[in-house]
């Protein structure tokens, strides 16, 4: 493998200092080599315009069969990215009609008409986190992803699909495990296990009891015409727990930062000059929430600009480089700046694989960021930003914590 730049730029597992890493990878050339946890080495598409290219490139497929690496064997079963390079038959792993047919039932449950009608219980969730936070202190530090930006996209996707309640907790500890670069070996495939299991048992609750949920839908459409299997079931309940909660964590985290570290965007905003769909907006392209997206293969030689991707090769999608990439986005393309217009990202991906609960996440957002402040509106960070942390998910632009006080 040989990158535009003729360099392997070595990711941080423990990601900290996205935005610098994210620089070099720009810096690099649109295709750059990387290497991933455990000394495997990838493609990255830093830029914008490739990164369309690519993301609608028949040639570049989602079967890790056709990885050479995986041949070969050289990415053991308990890699600690596995969950997310191979997470078994679903809608983000195979393309053409297979993914079409899975795909149309997930879209149908969150289309934009669908989803607008989801605001009133999105309010009503968002006010119920707030009461919760109204009796704090003015000297009180609290942890607003952990009190309010964590429990508010569970709890809609987990109505969503028709998961119960008192299950939350243990998946808020798998999926930490499911998406860390840090989880042990042995504990890999022992999560992945017990994810399952767990969505097993709700596949069958949903059998026995069907509602007017996700789930309910899937298992209704595998006796139907569109015959999903029983993997394909709970793969997709997985995958969309998964997608469901994360982005939308960071997407509401990463603007209350973005908010607190640029008080003049946040004036603007609160006076009226600019919306909150703005600010949702300019965030997922400033700070997406998304950092990297695993993993697309290509069937043959795919050239890229005056690169090649050879085939068996794989490739990861760098949407915290892409969002800033000033060929697309102009010279102030690493200035945050809710005015921006057109603001034309592809945070949430592009192609037959863009995220289908695109719309959720920005009515999720949409409607907590105007909540939050109109009740704390002298909510600020607790430290300096520069002393906030990621966790060390090389997929997900996430914070350890947000300590802020509310009043």
């Amino acid at each position: 493998m040989t990158s535009s730049s003729g360099a392997r730029i070595v990711l941080d597992p423990f990601v900290t200092d996205l935005d610098g890493e994210s620089a070099r990878l720009r810096a690099a050339g649109p295709l750059v080599e990387v290497e991933l946890p455990g000394g495997v080495p990838v493609w990255a598409v830093t830029r914008h315009a490739e990164a369309r290219q690519l993301l609608t490139d028949k040639r570049m497929v989602k079967d890790i069969n056709l990885w050479g690496a995986w041949q070969r064997g050289e990415i053991p079963a308990d890699w600690p990215l596995i969950g997310l390079a191979n997470p078994g038959r679903s809608m983000l792993t195979v393309d053409g009609e297979d993914h079409r047919r899975l795909r149309t039932l997930v879209a149908q449950a969150l289309s934009p008409r669908r989803v607008e009608l989801m605001r009133e219980r999105v309010a009503e969730l968002t006010a119920g986190l707030l009461d919760g936070l109204a009796d704090r202190s003015a000297d009180e530090v609290v942890d607003l992803k952990a009190e309010f930006a964590y429990p508010l996209p569970m709890y809609v996707i987990s109505e969503l699909m028709g998961l119960p309640e008192d299950g939350l907790p243990r998946l808020k500890v798998l999926f930490e495990k499911f998406f860390s670069t840090q989880t042990p070996p042995a504990e890999v495939l022992a999560t992945l296990a017990e994810l399952g299991g767990l969505m097993g048992q709700v596949v069958k609750a949903r059998r026995e009891e069907p509602g007017d949920d996700l789930t309910s839908a899937l298992i209704l459409a595998s006796d139907g015409g569109d015959r999903l299997t029983d993997e394909e079931i709970l793969n997709t309940l997985q995958l969309m727990m998964a997608a469901g909660h994360e982005t939308t964590i960071s997407l509401i985290v990463n603007a209350v930062v973005n908010l607190s570290t640029h008080p003049e965007q946040l004036a603007r905003v609160r006076a009226g000059e600019v919306g909150w769909d703005a600010v949702v907006e300019e965030t997922l392209r400033w700070s997406t929430p998304t950092s990297h997206v695993l993993i697309r293969f290509a069937a043959e030689d795919v050239p890229v600009g005056d690169a090649v991707i050879p085939a068996g090769d794989a490739l990861i999608v760098s949407y915290a480089a892409i969002g800033r990439d000033e060929e697309a986005h102009g010279p102030t393309a690493g200035e945050f700046d809710v005015t921006r217009s057109p603001n034309r990202h592809i945070s949430f991906g592009h192609g037959p694989h863009v995220c289908p609960g695109a719309a959720l996440s920005r009515l999720e957002a949409g409607v907590a960021l105007p909540a939050l402040y109109e009740r704390f509106p002298d909510l600020h960070l607790a430290v300096p930003g520069t002393e906030l942390r990621n966790k060390p998910v090389l997929t997900q632009n996430d914070l350890q914590d947000l300590p802020v006080r509310l009043h």
